[in-house]
Order: structure tokens, then sequence, then C-alpha cells
């Protein structure tokens, strides 16, 4: 293995759209959605459609295809696919749920390139209606995260602190998302990582208002194929630091073009 654990978040980081507005605006949910917005969680709303959709007739199977419709920029399929190639240990860290993500994934043939996806739970129960969980069940106890921006059902900092420990202190991680949930993982981040931010979006505001408290190195993006040849550069860079260390197994000979020129880009800001 390469010694990195790249991290994405799902939602317009992998996809270009929020998956639960896609399903619900495409079938035709949007105006019930709007109603019950104020009134409960993000999380226990998307369940409530569900139940919504499926008294309306709505299969699990309507569903899905409206989730194989949602746009996939094939620089995310090719840097994917790439990062997995040079060993990198790729996993999923979202606040859609499980039956989104995998519907997604599972049609685009890239369900087998991700060791893990850490998410809200999604299934099918027996009456044939979609049921989505909190991946932290609040009603029993609050997370207990601090930062104050965290939603109820998901700390992804404290789902990345379980990422680290189980990958090993010694790998080096890159994490990308774009949401006001991605910031905590952020800060949770270590001198030798990377945050990859989704620049004009919720998570670049929030770097933007004090960069110092970051100890990774920040390299926003912007679309995919900015995504891809950042994210390659990155996976080149640690690879190429890594060239002398005898843990090192993959073929720098390997490496896409991108990822090994000369040219990195600078960070935004770097904590001393």
């Amino acid at each position: 293995m390469a010694g990195i654990v790249v991290v994405f978040d799902f939602d317009k980081t992998i996809i270009d759209v929020d998956s639960d507005n896609w399903v619900v605006d495409g079938l035709g949910a949007t105006e019930e959605f709007e109603r019950l917005l104020p009134t409960m969680p993000w999380n226990t709303l998307m369940d409530t459609m569900m139940g919504e959709l499926h008294a309306r007739g709505k299969t699990a199977g309507d569903v899905a295809a409206v989730l194989r419709a949602a746009p996939l920029d094939p620089c995310v399929v090719d840097a994917i696919k790439a990062c997995y190639g040079l060993g990198c240990d790729l996993r999923i860290l979202s606040d859609a749920n499980r039956f989104f993500i995998e519907t997604i994934l599972d049609h685009h043939g890239l369900g087998g390139y991700f060791s893990e996806i850490n998410t809200n739970p999604g299934a099918v129960d027996g009456d044939g209606r979609l049921r989505i969980a909190p991946y932290h069940d609040f009603h029993a106890a609050p997370h207990g995260c601090g930062l104050g921006i965290c939603p109820p059902n998901m700390c992804k900092g404290q789902v990345l602190d379980r990422i680290r420990a189980s990958a090993g202190a010694d790998k080096r991680v890159i994490y990308l998302g774009d949401g006001r949930g991605d910031y905590c993982p952020s800060l949770r981040l270590g001198r030798g990582d990377f945050m990859m931010p989704r620049k004009g979006f919720p998570v670049w505001d929030l770097i933007c208002e004090d960069p110092s408290l970051l100890q990774a190195e920040v390299h926003p993006w912007t679309d995919g194929q900015e995504m891809e040849e950042t994210l390659l550069r990155l996976v080149g860079r640690v690879l190429l630091e890594a060239r002398n260390l005898p843990a090192l197994d993959c073929k720098l000979e390997s490496l896409p073009a991108v990822a090994v020129q000369d040219g990195m880009p600078m960070p935004l800001r770097i904590k001393n």
C-alpha cells in the first residue's frame, strides 16, 4: 500500500449534486420537502420523505433509477481509479446514506474501489419502503462534538479520528469535501496531511475565516478536472517523498504524468 488514506465526501464532491435533493426533486416531492424542512433535522426529514414517496406509490427501484442519473464527472471517476491503482486506501465519509451512495457507485462500477463507506444507514424494509437512519443515534445521546456546526446525526471529525486509528498512525490523509460538516474533520488533520476543500462552498468559506486553525496543507479545487489534477499531484508528492522507504511498494513508473510534475500547488497556509 502507498501509505495514503484518501477520504471523500460524497455529495457535491464525488457526485456534482446533493443526492437527497436530487431524489426529492426527481420524484416530484420538492414542495412537501420544503414544507417540512423547518420542522425536523435533515436526516429525520429524509426518512420522512422516503415514507411520503412510498405512500405515493414510488418504489425503491424508482429511487434507484433517479440516483443512477445523478451527474458524476468522468475526471472524478478517473481520479478514484488512479488513486486506487497507486495503492491508496479510499474511504467515503458522507452525511448521505448507504442506499444512495452504493446505488450510484455500483452504477458507475466504483463500488469495489472503496474499503469503507461511513454514512447514515439506508435500506429497504419488508414493506418495500426505504428507511434512512442516523449514523449516530442522537435520540439516545448526543455525539458530544463541541464545535457547534456538526449535525446531530454525524460528527465527521469523530469518524475521521476512528478512520485514522484503524488505518494506522503512519498513514497520511487526504480529505476532500465541500460542506459545513467537512470543517470539523479538517481541524483534526495533522501536519503531514492535506485538506482539499471545494472552492466557493461552505467548508472553503469556514477555512478562509481563519486558515491558521488548520495544521494540514489546504489545496482547493473547483471542478472534477481540478480535483483530479490536484489529488493525483498530492498522491504523487507523497509517493516521491517516501520512495526511499522500504515499505514503499508502489511503482513510481506507474504514476500518471500529472502526479509527478515538478510544480506543486501552493498550500493556502501551513500552521507553524
